[in-house]
């Protein structure tokens, strides 16, 4: 089986070489390409990226996540939850590094087994990125307007930050 492992993406680029000279196609032609195209698109998406990361940032510095949280600790308490998540809650849709950090500094003070980490634990297994996400995807196709793509995903982390509480 670990053989198998080792060569299971070496063993799949030969068949897609072979493959494609058995078809006579031109492979490094359309690598060049498929390389051209990812990069455009690389290009289209950095602004929309470079703008969510100085808002992360200003939002952090600026003590509103502090502020909201503080605001938001007693609704937690209300749906049961461990106020020391709150943090995590309101980054966590934001910014998958900062989130990983939080829960982190979560574990690290309250241990892996406690309810705050197992409820942390559960809140970043089971939400998303939600706008780097929709800023990356609709970044990509040039579309301006989220629709429902954002509710329902809040709703989404929303729904995973109450169900993490009930089971834990």
């Amino acid at each position: 089986m670990q053989v198998l492992q080792i060569l299971l993406i070496p063993l799949l680029l030969l068949w897609l070489l072979v493959a494609a000279a058995w078809k006579r196609m031109p492979v490094y032609d359309l690598f060049l390409i498929g390389s051209k195209e990812g990069l455009q698109v690389a290009l289209r998406v950095l602004p929309n990226l470079a703008a969510m990361m100085v808002a992360i940032g200003m939002f952090r510095v600026s003590g509103c996540l502090d502020a909201l949280t503080d605001l938001c600790t007693p609704v937690f308490q209300g749906l049961g939850l461990p106020p020391e998540i709150a943090p995590l809650a309101m980054m966590r849709p934001l910014s998958g590094s900062a989130s990983l950090g939080m829960v982190e500094a979560l574990i690290t003070r309250y241990g892996p087994d406690s309810r705050v980490g197992l409820v942390a634990c559960t809140v970043m297994g089971s939400s998303e990125t939600i706008f780097y996400t929709i800023c990356v995807y609709l970044g990509a196709i040039k579309h301006k307007r989220s629709g429902y793509a954002i509710p329902c995903a809040l709703l989404g982390a929303l729904a995973a930050l109450v169900l993490a509480g009930v089971f834990f």
